[in-house]
């Protein structure tokens, strides 16, 4: 069954769940946003009884806004309690804490960052929500020296998107300051079958343009990516499902591996794969596997299959965040058509109300390996050259 809510749809999933005829739950959000297509929809109080009927049972959301939904509707159920260990950051780096015996963490009060005695940390360390979403308040801080800028940043930060998720999705009264962790970044969308056997559906290689960049402007994937990952990835995912028992679960994963091979985790978001509809449609215009089908069906990927037709290819994500410096007030448009021209081969645009969300728009692209240089290229841009301003 699927959980619409807010922010974000695409259309590439709301014809999925009609071509397929896929359950989804008849909330006032989901109607709203989808409008009565001809859908399998399925009334709330329907769905509450099938979910306490059937506790196995599979439910996928694309939101975390539809965190609250469930703890509204079917607080009894194991999703909220499942939601919980992975959207607390704190929570989760205490239940795997064994497992990194020498990983440093800590928990703080938003109130308390101004007047919190550094001279106990050792830097550098990653300051950021404990439940968050999107790089929202999310810091890297080098030394001490840095700490009172980095504040006052967050505070303007925080007062500029507090409006656009529920406290659910980011909450910023509890933060938590943890030890950078080193080495590439990479993005996991899986689930865990009826067994609690993780099958990975997607790795996706999160791409910065410097040590202090904390954005989310680029995650890519390819046949190297994934064939070089999986068995290492799939060893990870057994260690976290040995602390928490899942069964028929989705979950977008965001771990480190450094040189000599070991994941450190990030964070596990639950009931969903990549946020505003990402990676999970990404997959499908690189892959050609629907992400939302193989976990609603308990389908696998055939890597050997999907990788024969598909060699020297690395296929992105490319989320145009304002970085420009020019406030969205200022700007008359953002020339798209100039973007295109730059990459060579556009798989999908999707824009994004600037005024409202700190972002232009989330854009899939297929690369020739040997032409990363497009890449390289919007992962350092301000994108000041595709602004118009007033």
């Amino acid at each position: 069954m699927i959980l619409i809510d807010k922010p974000y749809v695409s259309d590439f999933l709301i014809n999925i769940i009609k071509e397929k005829q896929l359950p989804i739950i008849a909330t006032k959000t989901a109607k709203e946003m989808i409008g009565e297509q001809n859908l399998k929809w399925i009334s709330e109080e329907d769905a509450k009884v099938h979910f306490q009927q059937n506790p196995d049972a599979k439910i996928y959301t694309n939101s975390e806004n539809a965190i609250q939904w469930l703890e509204d509707h079917l607080p009894e159920t194991r999703f909220p309690k499942q939601a919980e260990i992975f959207k607390n950051k704190v929570k989760f780096r205490e239940l795997i804490a064994d497992q990194y015996p020498d990983y440093f963490f800590r928990s703080v009060k938003y109130s308390a960052l101004k007047n919190l005695d550094i001279n106990q940390i050792k830097f550098p360390i990653v300051l950021k929500p404990s439940v968050g979403f999107f790089s929202i308040g999310v810091s890297r801080i080098d030394n001490a020296s840095e700490w009172s800028e980095t504040i006052s940043k967050l505070d303007s930060e925080i007062e500029k998107t507090k409006h656009l998720y529920p406290e659910k999705v980011v909450n910023v009264s509890d933060f938590i300051i943890e030890q950078v962790i080193e080495g590439n970044e990479f993005a996991v969308d899986c689930y865990f079958d009826e067994k609690g056997e993780p099958v990975i559906l997607n790795i996706l290689h999160h791409v910065f343009s410097s040590g202090k960049d904390v954005s989310d402007r680029i995650y890519s994937t390819s046949k190297q990516i994934i064939e070089s990952n999986h068995d290492n990835v799939m060893n990870f995912l057994k260690m976290v499902n040995s602390k928490t028992h899942l069964k028929n679960f989705p979950a977008h994963v965001e771990i480190r591996i450094d040189d000599n091979g070991k994941i450190n985790p990030i964070e596990i978001n639950p009931l969903r794969f990549g946020g505003w509809c990402t990676t999970a449609d990404l997959t499908w215009y690189s892959y050609g596997i629907n992400s939302y089908e193989y976990f609603l069906k308990g389908l696998k990927p055939d890597w050997e299959k999907v990788f024969s037709t598909r060699q020297n290819k690395i296929y992105s994500i490319v989320i145009l965040d304002n970085n420009s410096g020019i406030h969205s007030s200022e700007i008359e448009y953002f020339d798209f058509d100039k973007l295109l021209q730059d990459f060579e081969k556009p798989l999908d645009l999707r824009k994004v109300d600037y005024n409202v969300q700190p972002f232009f728009a989330i854009m899939f692209v297929e690369t020739t390996m040997g032409n990363e240089a497009e890449l390289d290229e919007i992962l350092t841009s301000n994108l000041q050259k595709y602004i118009v301003k007033k």
